[in-house]
């Protein structure tokens, strides 16, 4: 009975003193801020599609394997990579010619490729090197860069810098300083959109026609954002 009385007695006590701390302890001072930031940057990686397709130069079919090899040349004598050539596609459409019975060497083919550039000052050329008949159209996919990773980390920290010195000012104001730094949340990031060229076309019926030489590449946005929470003395 004295031992369960002793033991009632401790709990007592350390839960008092739990108690007493609890409402002796300060709450914390804090200030919460976001932090953002926004580079712009030229791309240096612009992938670029390319579709061509069969067709009847009077009698007689002008087959993929004859277009593919005038790209791949054309790419080659621009000085590219030949790994930076990658098919995308291969399609076609059979439906007409099983509807109407009509000879299967009218079946054209078509294929996509995607070609990957640093620029576009060499695709004029590599499209005139192609049969313009046999390109059926051709578009900007998409924009990147090479540094992408580096320029991802430098617009973090410029966001988590914007925070910091936004709580410094606003703190100032009411003659506080920050002290330390609590909590930290990215929002927003690796994130980074791009504002595309009009769309660069060239059609089988384009032929003898001089694609726009002017089209420029405008620059990609990453922007990043972050939640900052800091102490204040």
């Amino acid at each position: 009975m004295k031992k369960v009385m002793l033991l009632a007695a401790g709990l007592f006590f350390a839960l008092g003193g739990a108690f007493a701390q609890q409402a002796d302890k300060q709450p914390v001072k804090k200030i919460e801020v976001n932090g953002t930031s926004e580079i712009e940057i030229t791309p240096d990686e612009i992938y670029f599609n390319i579709s061509l397709r069969e067709y009847m130069k009077g009698k007689n079919k002008v087959d993929i394997s004859t277009l593919e090899k005038q790209l791949q040349k054309a790419v080659s004598d621009a000085g590219i990579p030949k790994g930076d050539l990658t098919v995308e596609n291969v399609y076609g459409n059979n439906f007409e010619v099983l509807r109407k019975k009509k000879d299967p060497a009218e079946f054209m083919a078509r294929k996509q490729y995607r070609l990957k550039l640093t620029k576009l000052d060499k695709i004029n050329d590599i499209l005139g090197a192609v049969d313009a008949e046999g390109i059926e159209n051709t578009r900007i996919a998409s924009f990147n860069s090479s540094k992408m990773e580096a320029y991802r980390k430098e617009v973090k920290i410029k966001a988590l810098q914007a925070a910091k010195d936004k709580a410094e000012y606003m703190l100032a104001a009411i003659g506080n300083k920050v002290d330390g730094v609590i909590e930290i949340q990215e929002m927003n990031t690796d994130n980074y959109s791009d504002v595309r060229p009009v769309m660069y076309m060239a059609k089988s019926n384009m032929a003898g026609e001089e694609a726009a030489s002017d089209v420029e590449v405008k620059t990609i946005k990453i922007r990043a954002e972050v939640r900052a929470v800091f102490g204040i003395k």
